[in-house]
């Protein structure tokens, strides 16, 4: 189901509130349609498809994260001027950690790329995979590009997602932009392995904490240090508390699966009233895991480690301390099926890692140098492993995360273009609009 598109002169349509996506000055006669798309299991999503002025489009850039809304992409003004289409797209589970598995999301996906290309008759769909959507899109091609004997047919905790019986047309090309390595692997350098308790936010393990002065924190503005075996043993308890998380998740999911067998078994009927109510409640528990502090990486405050253009500052804030206390941040409040398939840096499927070496499509890596949570190393690494024989890279020295420039050490209101200008000269090259 679709709304007639609009037409708008110069709009201004909103304000990213952490990433301050500005999408304005968008070209003089740009339509703006709303779209609503069903997923083969069911779901809805939305979004926003844009064409440039002029004759249609051959090519399309489709857009999408995870969790947040990429309708508003800050990108979109900027692949109109180059004459591409562009659909922004949220998905299920926008603005939504708590339930959020990528494997359905791969459903979600694939309903974009079938709008495209038989409802809309677009010829070519590129994915740009923006931070998270990175790891999303890549995770989508990979199963694209995958036998469908192959492909995955159950989520890390053992759910059925049948993407071997699914419908996933494949993109024609990728563009990671500041992607990082996946949010289960992102996360992995980010949580506190300084916590004691789960329980308690403010229960810590000193030898262990990034922000304890005797451990060579300094407050920022200035520039902590930490010694090589502070870093071994850190990154070392990073691992073992997603492993504890894991557990956690996994013995909570088998408690609802136990119960899920025996009342599928015919005893069952003949068991008390009190003692099958008993099990449906264990069978129906709808568990949720509540993960403290994970603004913890060290390079946020420890600048000489693995040096770039960076600043002192979380994703959020220049102030990682506080913000890792804070209700801000990732994977605070979740289920354990979410944790596993998202934020565990051990059971998530959603990795870079695990998909780019099976990506034979034409790809594009831009990296923001002054990016705080994704390193130099990890976009290369990210570029090198792509089993594409067509495929660049860029770097683009004194940028954020979220695109904004770094001038004599301080974050600007700036925005840097020169990302941009290199995603738009690349997809001309390769995909006429």
């Amino acid at each position: 189901m679709t709304m007639p598109p609009v037409t708008v002169a110069a709009a201004k349509l909103g304000r990213h509130p952490l990433a301050r996506f500005l999408l304005s000055d968008l070209p003089e006669g740009v339509t703006v349609e709303p779209i609503n798309v069903v997923a083969e299991d069911g779901a809805a999503s939305t979004g926003l498809l844009y064409l440039p002025p002029g004759r249609r489009p051959t090519t399309v850039v489709h857009l999408m994260h995870p969790r947040t809304d990429q309708s508003q992409h800050y990108a979109a003004p900027y692949l109109l001027r180059a004459g591409f289409g562009v659909l922004g797209r949220a998905g299920r589970w926008v603005n939504n950690d708590v339930v959020t598995q990528h494997e359905q999301l791969v459903l979600d996906v694939a309903a974009g790329m079938r709008f495209l290309r038989e409802e809309r008759g677009f010829e070519r769909v590129v994915g740009l995979g923006n931070s998270g959507g990175g790891a999303l899109a890549a995770f989508y091609q990979s199963q694209a590009e995958t036998d469908p004997a192959q492909r995955i047919v159950a989520t890390p905790a053992g759910d059925p997602v049948r993407l071997d019986e699914a419908d996933l047309p494949p993109m024609d090309g990728l563009v990671f932009l500041a992607a990082h390595p996946g949010q289960g692997a992102f996360l992995m350098r980010g949580v506190d392995p300084s916590v004691v308790d789960e329980g308690d936010l403010l229960a810590v393990e000193s030898r262990l904490d990034m922000y304890d002065q005797r451990n060579g924190f300094v407050e920022p503005p200035g520039a902590s240090s930490y010694t090589p075996d502070f870093i071994q043993a850190y990154r070392a308890a990073q691992v073992a508390r997603v492993q504890r998380l894991d557990a956690l998740a996994r013995s909570r999911v088998e408690i609802r699966r136990d119960a899920e067998r025996m009342a599928a078994d015919p005893a069952f009927q003949r068991i008390g009233a009190g003692s099958r109510e008993r099990l449906w409640r264990r069978a129906a528990a709808g568990w949720y895991m509540v993960v403290y502090r994970t603004s913890a990486d060290l390079r946020f405050t420890d600048l000489s480690i693995e040096p770039d253009d960076r600043v002192v500052s979380s994703m959020f804030t220049d102030q990682p301390h506080v913000d890792n206390y804070s209700e801000h941040g990732f994977a605070h409040y979740l289920t354990p099926e979410a944790w596993l398939s998202t934020w565990s840096g051990r059971s998530s499927r959603a990795s870079l890692a695990q998909s780019i070496d099976s990506i034979t499509v034409p790809s594009l890596v831009v990296h923001y140098a002054g990016d705080a949570g994704i390193s130099v190393d990890e976009s290369q690494g990210l570029h090198d492993g792509l089993a594409s024989t067509d495929k660049d890279y860029s770097v683009v020295r004194h940028a954020t995360h979220y695109g904004m420039r770094i001038v004599d050490g301080r974050v600007t209101n700036e925005r840097v273009l020169d990302g941009l200008d290199v995603i738009t000269d690349w997809l001309q090259g390769r995909f006429a609009p």
